[in-house]
Parts: structure tokens; sequence; C-alpha cells
């Protein structure tokens, strides 16, 4: 199986040969400067509890207290359907989580801004995930977690499809979530913690199933 680093590194190598050379440098201008202005001190933490709250799925809003009912809960935030990384990674993290995970109780929840109504789980349908695709309205757990941001200029070009990030998240802005990895406990207490501002360098999954294991036998 080839790591999410390889996956991502043949999507460079394919915009390489694609994209005229311009774009191909301020997409990685953009992912730098997300990577300079990252401070580890602003997200959620290890040993944090987190309070309550609620996300948007295909079947109805879902709280946490619904989602760690059976056991520990894992969330992958991603930016939104279109994304060509996201539709890397969250394939990626089917093949080599779901099934360990499954084993130890512990459930999948992807999470983006995009809303349902405006297609969120059309990435779910494309590569036929085993796990929900869940909308946080308006970044608000995002927020919280210290995971959202802006574009250091103003974010105004279509994405791709032609259709407005602002419009596709119901913000107005081009506010979206930093990748991240979120390990919550059954206690609602958070296990692991792995943030990817450069969106082209996200969490291995042999990074997090160590940890899911040792907290399983703890």
């Amino acid at each position: 199986m080839t790591t999410l680093r390889a996956r991502f590194e043949a999507l460079e190598a394919e915009r390489e040969r694609d994209w005229p050379p311009e774009r191909l440098r301020a997409n990685r201008a953009q992912r730098q400067v997300l990577v300079d202005r990252f401070d580890p001190a602003a997200v959620v933490r290890e040993g944090q509890r987190v309070e309550s709250f609620v996300l948007d799925t295909p079947a109805g809003p879902v709280t946490l207290e619904e989602l760690t009912s059976g056991g520990d809960l894992l969330l992958i935030f991603f930016r939104f359907a279109g994304c060509p990384a996201c539709n890397v990674a969250l394939p990626y993290y089917d093949e080599t989580l779901a099934g360990p995970l499954a084993a130890q109780g512990v459930r999948i929840v992807a999470v983006t801004p995009h809303l349902q109504e405006e297609g969120a789980d059309a990435i779910r349908n494309r590569h036929q995930l085993s796990y929900t695709v869940a909308t946080d309205r308006g970044n608000a757990l995002a927020r919280r977690f210290g995971l959202a941001f802006l574009p250091q200029e103003p974010a105004t070009p279509p994405v791709a499809g032609g259709e407005w990030i602002g419009s596709l998240t119901g913000t107005g802005t081009g506010e979206l979530p930093q990748p991240a990895l979120v390990l919550i406990g059954e206690d609602h207490v958070v296990q692991f913690v792995d943030v990817s501002p450069d969106w082209l360098r996200r969490t291995e999954a042999s990074s997090i199933l160590p940890r899911i294991r040792a907290a399983a036998v703890s």
C-alpha cells in the first residue's frame, strides 16, 4: 500500500506536467504561507476535554454524545468535496484506517464546512467511503479547535467547477479548516491531534494507528 505522501507526490507531479508555472508557484506559495503562520499552541491539545458540538449529516444533526456513545471518535477535518488533495486523502484513510479502527470500536467521521445541501456527501459517494461525511456549519468546530484559516489575500477565484467556496460553505468567505486528525475518547478527552497546515502533507496512518492500539489496551 502506497503512503499518503507518495500519493500526494504523484498529484504534485501531475500538476507540474499540466499546470502553468505561475499557477504552480501560487499554489505552493499559499501553502507555505499557511505553514509559516501555523501556531501549534493555538490548536486543540491532547488531554483537553471537548464540550458538546453538533454536526450535520445526510441523516440529520448528530451530537458529540451520540458519536461517542459506543466508543472513541476520530474526526478527519478536510477542506471541501471538490478539493483534489482531499479526494486523495479521504480514500486513503478509508483504505488504511477504517478496518483497524472498526476492530477497536472507533468511529470515523470526516468533517468539512461544505454544506450538505451543496453536496458535502458527494466525496463519500464518489469514493464509496465507509464513514460519514458531516458538515461543520460556519466552521464552528474548526474555529473552536483553532483549525480555521483565511487566505492571506481575499479569496475570490471560483473553486473547480466554477462554484464559489463561500457559497459551498455558506460562510460567504474563503475560510476553510486546516486538514487535521483529532481522536476524541468516549470520555470526550482528546487523545491525539495532528494538524497539517500544508494540505499536501497530511497525517499518515502509521502515525495514528499505534496511538489507537495503545489506547485500546490502556
